[in-house]
């Protein structure tokens, strides 16, 4: 299996912006987010299992998932949040292991939105955070999301803090400013993560 390097942050953070910019490198990206949506997608066992616990209020016109009746649902529902958690993390990390076991390229990129939430910094060689501050976020999130700030605001209450997350960094990378910026310091990680991959291959 390829080296793994494992991104993370919080919403709005732009970890999108940074994991596109590896891959103008030629690294394959594993994107736990992309994973989640694919394990419910029309015909998968898990949404059917969903809409039969559910009902199929959970399903829009096109038989795809309605994840804001999901969102509603589970919400303030500890115990059905704990059976979605418990139906969709063995698919989403089953999943995610086949797509690792693949990578071609010397490492692989695994983006995970919820990485220290779901206390998952061990599975990684290596722990990239991409880090911004609080009102940045803020700002991010209510302008491509369309929420307001409270909305916003609670979501990131849900998730790990700034200093959580930084605490099992082993990179960060400021994504601030534009994503143009970015760039230099990606290829200075680019370069740092051959060399580690290159280094670890020698020691297996």
């Amino acid at each position: 299996m390829a080296y793994i390097v494992a991104l993370t942050g919080g919403i709005g953070s732009g970890k999108s912006t940074v994991a596109d910019a590896f891959a103008r490198h030629g690294v394959e990206i594993v994107d736990a987010d992309v994973i989640a949506r694919q394990v419910v997608e029309p015909g998968a066992p898990a949404l059917d299992a969903i809409a039969e616990r559910f009902g199929n209020e959970m399903l829009l016109a096109d038989g795809t998932l309605n994840r804001s009746a999901l969102r509603q649902r589970i919400f303030s529902n500890p115990d059905e949040k704990r059976w979605l958690n418990q139906l969709l993390h063995p698919l989403i990390h089953q999943e995610t292991q086949r797509r690792l076991a693949q990578v071609a390229s010397p490492y692989a990129l695994w983006v995970v939105p919820l990485l220290v939430e779901n206390n998952l910094q061990a599975r990684a060689d290596r722990v990239l955070v991409v880090d911004v501050d609080s009102e940045t976020q803020l700002a991010r999130t209510v302008n491509r999301d369309g929420i307001n700030r409270q909305q916003a605001q609670n979501i990131m209450s849900a998730q790990a803090t700034r200093e959580q997350r930084l605490a099992v960094a082993d990179d960060i990378i400021d994504n601030s400013g534009t994503a143009q910026g970015i760039e230099p310091f990606v290829a200075a990680l680019h370069r740092r993560y051959l060399e580690l991959a290159v280094s670890a291959t020698r020691q297996d």
